[in-house]
């Protein structure tokens, strides 16, 4: 091997410039992946030895070697070199210092298959630990809806007061949010959970390689079926991406309610100190940091998916080096989507809310328009005509400075001659919720039927 060339360098005369070095190294990024490279590589060795590739004394050189490596690395005893460009040449260079079979390890592997594995392996435990901190998460927010079930909050559509709604039933719409996004990092991990190694740089290998023994040992599911496809494919990379870009919207969007609720004009929640910051002017001011540093994030996972897809739109088959490019945006994600929600565990059960601030805004009668409406359909009034008599009676209201509540019954009478028998049972907060029949509303029974389905379903997830 020539000394002045790295690892693949057999047929080159120079030595790489400094400077393409420097421009094409990833080892400052992707040293991440070590664990998981090792692994794969140790799985090969066993494979080369089961098919008589390398013998047993070598294969137990490679895996002694690999192992120290391993050591030196968690310990902090480990020197990376930018000259050997990636994780996998400083490890393999590091294992050949250690014994000559580590020449052998690289047989029927290229680094095109050797890092779409150490991916795959990487991303499939990542999303384990996303998955729990996704669960985590909703356990906290079922929880906070338990400790609630008493409150009422107007609900809003166009940030308009719209009708009353339990404050539970909302944090629980957050719940089946994550639920989805659970669902969707579970589908990454099975598009992840296929083994590539064996599909060489584009074309497989004419050594009789066992892949099916390299996926016993490092739990893939599936093996690749197309070696031109295995190593180009970085879609579940993009699946997880995606999955992070849309779990930021959720979060961004339950931010948005937090800081809403938090300000004096809505005041339905106060937030704890420990998780705001004040004004280096204005001694008044409590700042939601943590909700809008999280709505800010939303941002970056967002545009981390964008990233990659505009990487990957335009290359031919198979692997292109424009690829290395696919890892930084993978690691910004998971270590952003780890911290925002690490973040949320943390800062929820400490969010206060102001019970009696809430019970006074959703005593605002003009939320209850939409039940006398349906009371009148109830009395054969077709919706369109209910809708548009309970509207002029709004209109009524407003021009004359009047409360909902208190039109009078002559006016009343001209709509429904039982309205005025009814119009004072209308208004109570706790009332028009049980009206709600409809399952998957409000009702107080259906929130306190659904917090319970929750607890249990996060119990047994917990459990597996």
């Amino acid at each position: 091997m020539n000394s002045n060339n790295p690892l693949w360098g057999g047929r080159f005369n120079e030595k790489p410039s400094s400077v393409f070095l420097e421009f094409s190294q990833s080892i400052s990024f992707d040293w991440r992946l070590y664990s998981q490279d090792i692994r794969g590589s140790i799985a090969h060795a066993r494979m080369l030895e089961k098919i008589g590739i390398i013998n047993a004394t070598e294969s137990e050189e490679i895996q002694k070697g690999l192992t120290e490596i391993l050591q030196e690395i968690e310990q902090g005893q480990f020197s990376w070199s930018t000259e050997l460009e990636d994780i996998h040449m400083n490890i393999e260079s590091a294992l050949i210092k250690k014994t000559k079979a580590g020449l052998k390890l690289h047989t029927a592997r290229s680094r095109n298959d050797q890092i779409a594995t150490t991916m795959r392996l990487w991303l499939k435990e990542e999303v384990q630990k996303i998955l729990t901190l996704l669960s985590r998460l909703q356990a906290v927010l079922v929880s906070w809806a338990e400790d609630n079930l008493d409150v009422v909050i107007p609900g809003y559509t166009h940030l308009q007061r719209a009708q009353p709604v339990c404050l539970s039933h909302q944090i629980l719409a957050y719940v089946e949010m994550l639920e989805r996004d659970k669902e969707r990092f579970q589908e990454c991990y099975k598009h992840a959970d296929v083994l590539v190694l064996g599909s060489g740089a584009l074309a497989g290998s004419t050594l009789p390689l066992d892949r099916e023994y390299v996926a016993r040992l490092l739990g893939f599911e599936k093996i690749a079926e197309n070696s031109m496809d295995a190593v180009s494919d970085r879609d579940f990379v993009l699946d997880f991406l995606y999955g992070a870009s849309t779990l930021g919207v959720h979060l961004s969007r339950f931010a948005e309610d937090m800081i809403l609720w938090s300000t004096s004009e809505w005041g339905f929640l106060e937030l704890p100190d420990s998780f705001s910051s004040g004004s280096s002017l204005m001694p008044n001011k409590k700042n939601p940091d943590c909700f809008e540093l999280l709505r800010g994030k939303s941002a970056r996972l967002i545009s981390n998916l964008t990233r990659l897809s505009i990487l990957l739109r335009s290359l031919p088959l198979t692997y292109n080096r424009d690829m290395q490019e696919d890892k930084e945006p993978l690691f910004d994600s998971a270590d952003t989507v780890e911290l925002c929600l690490e973040m949320l565990i943390a800062v929820v059960p400490n969010l206060k809310i102001k019970k009696h601030r809430c019970m006074h805004q959703s005593q605002d009668p003009l939320l209850y328009a939409t039940d006398i409406a349906d009371w009148l359909v109830e009395k054969q009034v077709p919706f369109r005509e209910a809708h548009h008599k309970v509207g002029e009676l709004v209109g009524y209201c407003q021009k004359n400075s009047l409360l909902l509540s208190a039109v009078p019954e002559s006016i009343l009478e001209t709509i429904h001659p039982e309205l005025p028998k009814q119009w004072k049972t209308f208004f109570d907060p706790q009332k028009s919720l049980e009206r709600k029949k409809t399952l998957g509303s409000p009702n107080p029974d259906f929130v306190r039927k659904r917090i319970q389905f929750w607890k249990e379903k996060l119990k047994k997830f917990q459990n597996s």
